[in-house]
């Protein structure tokens, strides 16, 4: 649970001028020590390096980061353009996070800078015998830490942007929200009845922007209606859309809340144009479930990456299942003033098969796997989530057997079913 001042500093670490500008500030800092520092070092280690030598150097590594970097960078774009034609645009976010490319860019960067500022402070004079010393030291470092660069970036290349390796991020960022809506479900509150109705005496708080929500600052927002006295009932989750018609919350207690109130309350909810992936569970499995849909296209035509995220999707869904079991809900949480909403699963089997049987309807192999993916489901979890695979697995038969225009089809997943219904 993090607040929201911990949140938006997470968002921003991960945007790419950051670490960049970080490892740059390195370079020149490394750079600058070499001058301002050349008095710690003893006499006895006075060393004979002249000033061309080390300036010959610093020229190679300035010319070529600099054409390392452009060439890094064209070729960042070229991924994230390949992502969004051949995989979906909703998975070039993660690709943008990538800790290596950034991590690889910025030492690039931070080489340049180290470079282009040692070469200027040598053509000054500010450099003596021991200032030369360090400055080939740090110089003999930095072209360490390009090669070991080069070497992971040429190995990371290999896979960027690939459908199969973008598809391993989204299923990778998919059961990290998962795994932290299994560690705190109702976001630290006690679980909001599904039959809940908002008592007459209940305040609604609507939002004043129009998005969906990335990020809920349950901490915070606890702090407010704790000073309220009141109860608070969350009527959205992170990845709703909500507009300024819509209730966020209701509090049960106070008589009324003046708008300086309602402005804290609604800034615990950060609001933003796109979704995110960090507590939205769904925004994971409708990704997934686009990936598919791509595949299944007729410019792509591609059965076998639907069936490898069907395979993700069950994975994911199964590892759910079990692990929500063990969820008590009686256990003493962390905010009790909270009355939080639950993930539905059938929202969850709508966000990860619907779209899926619907565009691979007519193909046999891909509606086959559907259905042995559903019944494996079917096999696991409470009842209500066995309830939703055993609908969904239904109505992706139903729409098959519409579409397929092959009789032969048609019977053989007829067939593989009621095998399955059997077992």
């Amino acid at each position: 649970m993090l607040s929201n001042w911990r949140w938006k500093l997470l968002q921003i670490s991960r945007r790419l001028w950051v670490r960049a500008t970080l490892i740059g500030m390195l370079g020149v800092l490394a750079a600058l020590v070499a001058a301002f520092g050349q008095e710690l070092i003893p006499w006895n280690l006075e060393g004979q390096i002249g000033a061309q030598a080390v300036d010959d150097i610093l020229n190679i590594i300035a010319s070529s980061m600099l054409a390392v970097t452009t060439f890094s960078l064209s070729v960042m774009t070229a991924a994230f353009s390949a992502a969004t034609n051949n995989v979906t645009p909703r998975a070039t976010k993660l690709l943008m996070q990538d800790q290596v490319t950034q991590n690889v860019l910025a030492t690039f960067i931070g080489s340049f800078l180290f470079a282009l500022v040692g070469i200027v402070m040598l053509k000054t004079g500010l450099y003596g015998n021991h200032g030369r010393m360090i400055l080939f030291v740090a110089t003999i470092a930095v072209i360490a830490l390009i090669v070991i660069t080069l070497i992971r970036w040429i190995d990371h290349l290999s896979q960027l942007g690939r459908v199969g390796e973008t598809t391993d991020r989204v299923e990778a960022a998919t059961r990290k929200a998962v795994d932290a809506y299994l560690e705190t479900p109702f976001l630290g509150g006690h679980r909001r009845d599904d039959d809940f109705e908002a008592p007459k005496s209940a305040i609604g708080i609507r939002s004043f922007v129009t998005g969906y929500i990335q990020h809920i600052d349950t901490q915070g927002l606890s702090k407010c209606v704790e000073a309220l006295d009141a109860k608070c009932y969350l009527d959205v989750l992170p990845g709703g859309f909500v507009h300024p018609a819509r209730t966020l919350l209701f509090l049960d207690g106070p008589a009324e809340v003046d708008d300086d109130v309602r402005r804290t309350i609604v800034d615990c909810f950060d609001i933003a144009p796109e979704r995110s992936y960090d507590q939205d569970p769904r925004f994971g499995f409708a990704v997934l479930s686009e990936i598919a849909s791509r595949a299944l296209s007729p410019a792509v035509n591609d059965s076998g990456t639907a069936i490898d995220v069907i395979g993700r999707q069950t994975r994911l869904l199964a590892d759910l299942a079990e692990n929500a079991q063990g969820i008590d809900t009686d256990k003493e949480v962390a905010l009790p003033l909270l009355h939080v909403p639950t993930i539905s699963y059938k929202d969850l089997f709508d966000d990860a098969f619907n779209i899926i049987a619907r565009d691979g309807a007519d193909r046999i192999e891909v509606q086959i796997r559907l259905q042995k993916a559903l019944h494996a489901l079917t096999q696991i979890g409470d009842a209500s989530f066995r309830a939703c695979a055993k609908e969904q697995a239904r109505l992706a038969l139903e729409r098959a057997l519409e579409a397929m225009s092959s009789a032969q089809d048609a019977a053989r997943l007829r067939e593989a079913t009621a095998v399955l219904e059997q077992s």
